[in-house]
C-alpha cells in the first residue's frame, strides 16, 4: 500500500478536508482600547491600553509605547472569563494561576470585550466539536483496548473454582490439539492409499488384459493365472498402509474430548453469572464513589473560584488574612490618599454651587416630634447629654491621641470578640459660626456630598417628621478592607438651657436602626453607629453700642462616635486610620460651616 493509500487509525472524514491555517482568523475583527487593569494593593486600578489580535490578549502602559513590547500577554485558548458578580463594568480573565482584574468604561463596553474575546477563543479550535471529531476514533479504540484488557486480566483474579475450571480448559485444548494431529495424519493416510490404490488397481487392470485367455486352433482356451497381481491389490488395500491407526478410537477420545470442553465451559458459564451481581454491586458503588469525589472536587472548585486571588482587588479582609497589618496599613493609606487627592480637585466645583433649603423655626427642634422612633429618640438625647458632655479626666480612661490647637481628639481602646470598638471624642472651637448652623449643615442631607467625602452614594429612605430622617448609606471601600453601608436614623435637637446664664445647647445624633426596605445585603458589611454632634455657642459682649457679629461668637463643639464596623480589621490599622481621619473631618466640616455662613446673618 502506497502512502497516498495509507490510513491513520484515528482517521475520519473530517481528517481529509483540507484544514485551514490556525494562525489566519477569517472574519474575527481584532480589537483595543483603553481598560482599567487592577496592578497591586498601593497603585490600585490604573489605565491601560489593551490589545485583542490572533487569539492573544496583550496590554501596554499606553498606546504610545505599543511599539516597545507589551507588558504582558494571555494566550485565551484556555482561559476563562468571569463577568463580575455586582460590578457591571469588571471582568476577570484568568489562565491557571494568572489573573488579569480589568474594568471597562461602562457595562456596554464590557460585553464588547467580552463578546469578542469569545469569538477569539472559538476561532482557535480549541475544545470545539470539529476538534473533538478529529480525536474521537482513536480515544474510542484506546479506551475500547482498555477497557478490554481490563477486564481480560483482572476480572478473573478472585474465584478460585473458576481458576481451575480455566486450567482445565488448557489441558483440553492440548489434548484437543494432539487428537487433531492423529485425526489429521489418519486423513491424510486415507488419501494417499486411494491414490495409490487408484493406480495400483489401473496397472492391474492392464495386467488382465494382457492375460485374457486366447484362444487355440484346437478350440481350447489358454488361461494366465497370475496370483501375484491379486495379493498386490489385496495388500494395497489393507489397513497396515494406514500406519495402523485406530480410526475408531481416537473417533472416540475426540468426541469424549469436546464434551470435557463443553462441560468446562457450562461451569465457567455457570460461575461467571453467580458472580455477575457481586461484580455489578462492586461496580455500583465504586461509581458511586467517584460521584461523591467528582462533586467534592467541583465544589471545591467552586470555592476556590469564589475565594478572592491573593493580591487582587477582591482580597477580603478577615483575621486568617495573608496580609499583614504593615500592608493592610499602606494599602488603606495608599486609597485614602488617593480619595484625599481626588476630593481636593473636586472640591473647586462644589464650590461653586449653591444649595440652600428653608430652615425651620427653632420650635420645631425643641421636642422629638410625633413618630414610632419618638422614644428612642429622647433616650439617646438623653444619654449624650448625660455622658457625653462629661469630663474626659477622671476614671472614664480616655487617652489623648490628637492635640491641634483648640481641636483635641480622645480614645478609650475598647475590643469585643476581637473586634476594636474604640469609642472617639473630640472636642474643638470654631470662631464666627454659632451652634444651630453647625448641627444645620451636618444634619440636612442637602449638603452632605458638600463637606462628606467618604460616602459612596446616600438616599434617605423614611422622612419621619421635620427634624428626623432614616438615612441609608453606603461608603467608599478602602481595599483591602470590605465595603460597609449604614442604616440609621438622624435627629436635630434644640436643648433650652435651664439657667438663663448658660447657653442653649443643639444636638445632632445618628444612631443605627433596622428598617424593611433597606436590609444587608451580602455586597457590604453592615456597620452599627453611634454618634452625636454636640454643640454651645458662646457669645462675647460687642464694644460700645455694635450690633453682635460674627466676630463675637463662638461655637464649642463636642464630637462623639462609637463606631462598630461589623466585621475584622487589624486593630492597629483602625487606630491609625481614626487617628488621621477624625482629625481631618472635623477641620473640613468645620471650615465648609464657616464658609457657608460667611456674611450671611447670624442663624442663633
Amino acid at each position: 500500500m502506497s502512502d497516498n493509500q495509507s490510513w491513520n487509525s484515528s482517521g475520519s472524514e473530517e481528517d481529509m478536508e483540507p484544514r485551514e491555517d490556525p494562525g489566519h482568523h477569517v472574519g474575527i475583527a481584532d480589537l483595543s482600547g483603553v481598560l482599567s487593569k487592577w496592578t497591586n494593593y498601593i497603585h490600585g486600578w490604573q489605565d491601560r491600553w489593551v490589545v485583542l489580535k490572533n487569539n492573544t490578549l496583550s496590554y501596554y502602559k499606553s498606546q504610545d509605547e505599543t511599539e516597545y513590547g507589551c507588558r504582558g500577554s494571555l494566550c485565551l485558548s484556555k482561559a476563562v472569563i468571569t463577568p463580575h458578580e455586582f460590578d457591571e463594568c469588571r471582568l476577570d480573565i484568568s489562565v491557571n494561576d494568572s489573573v488579569w482584574y480589568l474594568r471597562a468604561q461602562d457595562p456596554d463596553h464590557r460585553h464588547q470585550w467580552i463578546d469578542s474575546i469569545e469569538l477569539h477563543r472559538a476561532d482557535s479550535g480549541y475544545g470545539s466539536e470539529s476538534s473533538l471529531r478529529r480525536h474521537g476514533s482513536m480515544l474510542s479504540l484506546t479506551s475500547a483496548t482498555s477497557g478490554y484488557s481490563a477486564t481480560s486480566t483482572s476480572s478473573f483474579k478472585k474465584g478460585h473454582s473458576l481458576r481451575e475450571k480455566l486450567a482445565e480448559m488448557e489441558t483440553f485444548r492440548d489434548i484437543l490439539c494432539r487428537q487433531v494431529d492423529t485425526l489429521q495424519k489418519y486423513f491424510d493416510g486415507c488419501a494417499d492409499a486411494v491414490c495409490k490404490d487408484e493406480l495400483q488397481r489401473d496397472k492391474i487392470m492392464e495386467d488382465d488384459e494382457d492375460d485374457f485367455p486366447n484362444t487355440r486352433t484346437d478350440g481350447e482356451f489358454l488361461h494366465n493365472n497370475n496370483n501375484g497381481s491379486k495379493e498386490k491389490l489385496f495388500q494395497s488395500l489393507s489397513p497396515k498402509g494406514i500406519n495402523g491407526i485406530d480410526f475408531k478410537g481416537e473417533a472416540i477420545t475426540f468426541k469424549a474430548t469436546t464434551a470435557g470442553i463443553l462441560a468446562t465451559l457450562s461451569h465457567c458459564i455457570d460461575l461467571m453469572v453467580k458472580r455477575e451481581d457481586s461484580w455489578q454491586k462492586r461496580l455500583d458503588k465504586e461509581m458511586e464513589k467517584r460521584r461523591r469525589i467528582e462533586d467534592g472536587y467541583k465544589s471545591a472548585l467552586n470555592d476556590l473560584k469564589k475565594k478572592s486571588h491573593f493580591g487582587g482587588p477582591d482580597y477580603e479582609e478577615g483575621p486568617n488574612s495573608l496580609i499583614n497589618e504593615d500592608e493592610f496599613f499602606d494599602a488603606v493609606e495608599a486609597a485614602l490618599d488617593r480619595q484625599d487627592k481626588i476630593e481636593e480637585q473636586s472640591q473647586t466645583e462644589k464650590t461653586r454651587i449653591q444649595r440652600s433649603s428653608p430652615l425651620p423655626s427653632g420650635d420645631a427642634y425643641s421636642t422629638a416630634g410625633s413618630h414610632r422612633f419618638s422614644d428612642k429618640v429622647e433616650e439617646m438625647v438623653q444619654n449624650h447629654m448625660t455622658y457625653s458632655l462629661q469630663d474626659v479626666g477622671g476614671d472614664a480612661n480616655w487617652q489623648l491621641v490628637v492635640e491641634e490647637g483648640e481641636m483635641k481628639v480622645y480614645r478609650r481602646e475598647v475590643e469585643e470578640n476581637g473586634i476594636v470598638l474604640d469609642p472617639l471624642k473630640a472636642t474643638h472651637s470654631v470662631k464666627g459660626v454659632t451652634g444651630h448652623e453647625v448641627c444645620h449643615y451636618f444634619w440636612d442631607t442637602t449638603y452632605r456630598n458638600d463637606w462628606e467625602t467618604t460616602i459612596e452614594n446616600f438616599n434617605v429612605v423614611e422622612t419621619l417628621s421635620d427634624s428626623a430622617v432614616i438615612i441609608y448609606q453606603t461608603h467608599k471601600r478602602v481595599w483591602p478592607a470590605s465595603q460597609r453601608d449604614v442604616l440609621y436614623l438622624s435627629a436635630m435637637r434644640k436643648i433650652t438651657a435651664t439657667n438663663e446664664n448658660d447657653p442653649d445647647t443643639w444636638l445632632v445624633c445618628n444612631f443605627s436602626v433596622d428598617h424593611d426596605e433597606a436590609q444587608p445585603s451580602s455586597r457590604c458589611v453592615r456597620a452599627k453607629i453611634n454618634i452625636a454632634m454636640i454643640c454651645q455657642t458662646l457669645v462675647s459682649p460687642p464694644e460700645g453700642d455694635k450690633e453682635i457679629s460674627r466676630d463675637n461668637i463662638l461655637c464649642k463643639i463636642t464630637y462623639v462616635a462609637n463606631v462598630n464596623p461589623g466585621g475584622w480589621a487589624p486593630a492597629s490599622v483602625l487606630r491609625a486610620v481614626a487617628k488621621r481621619e477624625y482629625p481631618k473631618f472635623l477641620k473640613r466640616f468645620t471650615s465648609y460651616v464657616q464658609e457657608k455662613t460667611a456674611g450671611k446673618p447670624i442663624l442663633f
